[in-house]
């Protein structure tokens, strides 16, 4: 029992070291001047793929945009739930059988919900 602890011990002091060192190592870098610095005005200087803004530069675009990208994360989320689901249903049973039919059906009373609300029509 105390091997597992050991291991999990291991894990921890690897990401901790990892995680102090990808901070570490540019400051030192930055500290003994591998790191170049020369600072411009050209490089202070937003980027918008090279080329220079014409008109007002704050677009607001349309809020289906967002609804599309919701209605895309909910899938993803629903064939990330469905796929282990269905590699381990013959070991679940009928309880999980039922668990993920319900899942299902809410999903699908969502995505009624959004189509008469005429959410994904495209203006």
């Amino acid at each position: 029992m105390l091997a597992d602890f050991g291991l999990v011990a291991l894990f921890l002091i690897v990401a901790i070291i990892f995680a102090v060192s990808t901070i570490l190592i540019p400051v030192t870098l930055k500290y003994i001047r591998v790191v170049p610095k020369k600072p411009s005005a050209a490089k202070s200087s937003t980027y918008e793929c090279g080329m220079t803004t014409i008109g007002k530069t704050w677009v607001q675009f349309n809020f289906r945009y967002y609804f599309y990208a919701l209605l895309f994360v909910a899938l993803d989320v629903l064939v990330l739930f469905l796929y282990p689901w269905a590699v381990g249903l013959r070991d679940l049973g009928l309880f999980a059988f039922v668990g993920m039919l319900i899942f299902i059906a809410i999903v699908i009373v969502g995505y009624i919900y959004a189509w008469r609300k005429r959410v994904l029509e495209w203006q």
